[in-house]
């Protein structure tokens, strides 16, 4: 037995026969180009945004550590022991009307002392450095200035204070970590909401504090430490190391999606990297036989070909991470005052290394079966090859084994949900499996049906069962390329679906807060005055804390407990809470019963289902909350479904009114106003006549959710896209690495008598019903990830366009047959002469 080749001598025989251009290999090229460099892209931002969020924590948060809380002010003994970890800033957040002339625009009022910001520069558009305003003067964005119509420098009211507009808002460093925005920010002195007369006894405020430490220490310490000395005060923590976790959520949930998405796209294109590799050893039979006639071993002939394709792999995977990272910056651009990211050039190694590897793996996993079919063969078998199908190699499954070993660790090991990969990876496995059975089924059912009369349609039925016929192959690439268009139609499609259908049509215009209890009827007077056919609904509205629940003789109190359970949003921190007298609208009794109107027996609440199943809350139960530093508790009456979509007041607790109507509070009110109804003259009236209470515009709050979500679907359809292209990708190059056993298949019948025409329309028959049978395979597989998607990761309700999908998948069959038949063109061009001799 010769000795083989060395690597040197391969690689020189390898790049000889290899073209500069890639001429052969371009479909896998274009397959890892797409693959990688979507992984890439994807990891590079999503690395950029979380280091950007830990880098710049503190000045995120404001602070190393922040403390919330609601309706009253931080006691002396806790600014104490908060001061004893370092220098404080507090302050007080709460919704405002503004005004000026007849102007009325309601604001976020966000009042601050003299110590803000701890961390990072406040700034003003006139390139100013500022820290808290002067008595008398604020800040403002620029949608304030705009809606109240004013200039820096001109006066305007909040409340019963006049004041002066001193600098528009250029950099606001905690902006992030504030949250959701309910109307334009107003920065003012810390004394201000006092003086305006915004806060009294029940009104609704937050009182943040921010610390920055005096020293090395851990967050996380200081906050047990804190919630063990003050257990019953409602404090809601947040730490540099989370200083956004909403943002944080957002981020992780968005990068795991794309991940998915891109490793989708490396899978889909791995089957066009397989058919690629086939379609160009396919063309290399005669060299490949010629070495082998020369002398050449088995090994010598894997060796020469895996370098081959080794370097066009590598070429096409260098070129996916060099445009993966060239794109990051623009896609930074556009979530530009949404997320923080690392402007400019951007190289995150670690998300270039992981790409570049899932890439070349993919790689070796689909291009190792065709590259080892012929390393034992004869020459004279080889010669024969496309009349006798070469058998596959049994020491391919040992690579493939190894790739694909190779894959799952490393989608495991890097994934923040190894779960959710998991089962990604395990329906992708899945999937293939099934187009590979029912490729077998169709060959299987082809060869059993009875003998068509049709001369065309019998050609084609042969031609997806004889001997060496590429359905399986077709039918793999054809089905994850239609499932692919389907997939991006059901995903963009119910995202548009969300928020076009269901939050415009069921809010209502206005919410309005702090409403004094003597002055309800006061307010809904002013609001029947501009409009007889309002709908005005006013509740009590307070705030209070979890301090316990269960049992009623072994309680468990929520200071104790190690974690809080997933789901069991409600245990942290303080929360929304009422009283009513009947069952809020658009709420249902699911177990036990509803107290009844006047009733003053022992205090009852009322607890959504889903968070009662969450923490193992049961009816008869006790829950016991803090409200303003006093513990009350309550008997669990009954468990209720609540329509969270309404847009209206659902709150998860809501007592009997005896239990919570002695406590300081407020109403609050939604207003739906009749269609027309100008809003100006009501705006102006409620600030004049209610200067305390703030009104919160619905539109304004959904035009935010709107943006969000649409830029949630164009990073979608940007990643999904990556896959459709892949798909197309493996369509195309299913088609082309068929072509070449077409070449012989034409020849014969063209020989034969058949007509150009004939031969056309067997190809369109033959494609067109495996078009069809896998149209609705595509169909159920595609609106099924595309239900997992929406529902389970983004949490939305699948709300698909079936018009929009069905057009989509007839677009992907169209295109099929389209470049079926484009694809025959050249064989129709062949000369019977010469192909035969090149047999």
């Amino acid at each position: 037995m010769s000795a083989a080749l060395p690597w040197s001598t391969a690689w020189r025989i390898a790049r000889r026969d290899l073209n500069a251009r890639f001429k052969g290999l371009r479909l896998l090229l274009v397959c890892l180009f797409l693959g990688t460099g979507a992984l890439a892209a994807i990891g590079t931002l999503t690395g950029a945004i979380e280091r950007e969020l830990a880098n710049r924590g503190q000045e995120l948060l404001g602070g190393d550590l922040e403390i919330e809380v609601w309706q009253r002010d931080l006691n002396p003994d806790e600014q104490a022991a908060l001061a004893a970890y370092g220098e404080i800033s507090g302050g007080t957040r709460l919704q405002a009307m503004a005004s000026a002339g007849d102007n009325a625009a309601p604001v976020g009022l966000k009042a601050i002392d003299g110590n803000w910001p701890l961390y990072g520069e406040f700034t003003l558009k006139d390139g100013r450095s500022a820290g808290a305003p002067a008595e008398g003067s604020a800040w403002l964005d620029q949608g304030a200035m705009d809606r109240l119509g004013i200039e820096v420098g001109e006066t305007f009211r909040v409340g019963t204070q006049t004041l002066t507009a001193a600098g528009v808002i250029e950099n606001e460093p905690d902006k992030l970590s504030e949250g959701f925005s309910l109307g334009p920010t107003v920065l003012v002195a810390e004394s201000f909401p006092q003086a305006a007369g915004l806060i009294a006894p029940g009104s609704m405020y937050q009182s943040k504090y921010r610390v920055a430490f005096n020293g090395a220490r851990d967050p996380e310490v200081v906050e047990e430490e804190l919630t063990e000395q003050f257990p019953n005060s409602g404090f809601d923590f947040r730490t540099r190391d989370r200083a956004s976790p909403g943002a944080d959520r957002f981020v992780g949930r968005m990068g795991e999606f794309l991940t998915l998405v891109g490793l989708a796209a490396l899978v889909i294109a791995g089957i066009g990297i397989g058919g690629g590799v086939s379609s160009y050893l396919e063309a290399r039979r005669t060299s490949i036989a010629t070495l082998k006639v020369l002398g050449a071993s088995s090994k010598d002939i894997a060796r020469i070909y895996a370098l081959q394709i080794g370097a066009a792999a590598l070429a096409g995977s260098l070129l996916g991470l060099l445009t993966g990272m060239l794109v990051t910056p623009l896609l930074a651009t556009a979530l530009d005052g949404l997320l923080p990211v690392e402007r400019g050039f951007v190289f995150e190694p670690s998300a270039l290394l992981l790409a570049a590897g899932y890439g070349l793996l993919v790689a070796l996993v689909f291009a190792a079966t065709p590259i080892l079919r012929a390393r034992r063969y004869p020459a004279m078998a080889l010669m024969r090859a496309r009349i006798v199908p070469l058998a596959r190699d049994g020491r391919a499954l040992m690579w493939v084994l190894g790739g694909l070993i190779g894959i799952v660790a490393l989608a495991l090991l890097t994934s923040r949900q190894p779960m959710l990969s998991g089962a990604f990876l395990g329906g992708a496995a899945a999937m293939l499996l099934l187009l590979a059975l029912l490729g077998w089924g169709i060959r299987k059912l082809a060869g059993a049906l009875p003998t068509p009369k049709n001369p065309l349609v019998r050609a084609a039925l042969a031609n997806l069962h004889r001997p060496g016929a590429s359905t399986g192959a077709l039918v793999t690439a054809l089905g994850f390329g239609l499932s692919a268009f389907v997939l991006l139609a059901a995903i963009q499609s119910s995202i548009n679906g969300n928020i076009e259908s269901r939050v415009p049509q069921e809010a209502p215009d206005y919410f309005v807060l702090d409403i004094p209890q003597d002055r309800v009827e006061q307010f809904e007077g002013l609001v029947r005055a501009e409009d007889p056919d309002a709908m005005v609904r006013a509740i009590p509205a307070l705030r209070g804390a979890i301090l316990a629940y269960g049992a009623e003789e072994n309680p468990t109190r929520v200071a104790d407990l190690e974690e809080i359970p997933e789901g069991a949003w409600a245990l942290r921190g303080e929360r929304g809470l009422t009283y009513a007298e009947e069952v809020p609208q658009g709420n249902s009794i699911v177990e036990g019963q509803w107290w009844g109107p006047m009733y003053e027996g022992e205090p009852l609440v009322s607890v959504d289902i889903e968070f009662a199943e969450t923490i193992g809350l049961e009816v008869g139960d006790i829950l016991t909350v803090g409200v303003l530093g006093v513990e009350r508790t309550a008997r669990v009456a009954n468990l209720r479904q609540i329509d969270w979509e309404s847009m209206g007041f659902n709150y998860v607790l809501v007592f009997s009114p005896n239990a919570l109507r002695d406590a300081p509070h407020n109403f609050a009110a939604t207003i739906e106003l009749t269609e027309g109804t100008p809003t100006g003259p009501l705006l102006r009236g409620l600030v004049q006549a209610l200067p305390s209470a703030s009104v919160i515009e619905i539109g304004g709050v959904l035009e935010q959710a709107r943006t969000i979500l649409t830029q949630v679907g164009v990073a979608t359809f940007a990643a999904a896209s990556v896959a459709v292209l892949a798909g197309l990708a493996v369509l195309i190059g299913a088609i082309a690495a068929a072509r070449a056993a077409r070449t012989y298949d034409t020849v014969v019948l063209r020989v034969l008598g058949a007509s150009r025409r004939q031969v056309l329309l067997m190809q369109l028959a033959e494609y067109g019903l495996l078009a069809l049978v896998l149209a609705g395979v595509a169909l159920a597989i595609g609106t099924g990830l595309g239900w997992l998607v929406i529902t389970q990761l983004f949490e939305f309700d699948w709300l698909p366009d079936w018009g929009e999908i069905l057009a989509v998948l007839g677009a992907g069959l169209l295109f099929v047959l389209v470049f079926a038949l484009a694809g025959s063109l050249p064989l129709l061009r062949a000369k019977p002469a010469q192909a035969l001799r090149a047999l």
